[in-house]
């Protein structure tokens, strides 16, 4: 289920959340690792930008429960983004494709603005940046 993100961009959603996924875990299924999450959410790239979402700063927070759900603070480079109305979800997919995950929330949040700053390092010598 993802909120018209274009929608929320304009001001007309006050909720945050724009993209779930994945389903509660059976009981007793060993929940993932945080790093299996980051792994998963390196897999995700902007397609104007040849750098995955993590290492550009996009993603904020992640927060792994017991039961396996996942909530997932990110931000875009810019509120204008012309993939803001696919980005998230990919996020929540490719999150809620890691074993061991359980339902994923994605909310989009503007603060902090990101900026170059908030970039990884490896991030900025693959731009061509350092």
């Amino acid at each position: 289920k993802t909120m018209g993100i274009m929608s929320f961009l304009s001001g007309e959603l006050a909720d945050p959340v724009v993209a779930y996924a994945g389903s509660p875990l059976p009981e007793g299924t060993p929940v993932a690792t945080e790093d299996a999450v980051v792994a998963a959410l390196r897999t995700v790239h902007d397609p104007e930008i040849p750098v995955d979402i993590y290492e550009l700063g996009l993603i904020y927070r992640t927060a792994l429960e017991d039961d396996g759900a996942l909530e997932i603070e990110m931000t875009l480079t810019a509120p204008g983004c012309p993939v803001a109305d696919i980005l998230p979800q990919e996020v929540a997919d490719a999150a809620a494709g890691v074993a061991g995950v359980g339902p994923v929330t994605v909310h989009l949040v503007w603060e902090p603005p990101w900026s170059q700053d908030m970039m990884s390092d490896a991030a900025r010598l693959e731009l061509g940046m350092m």
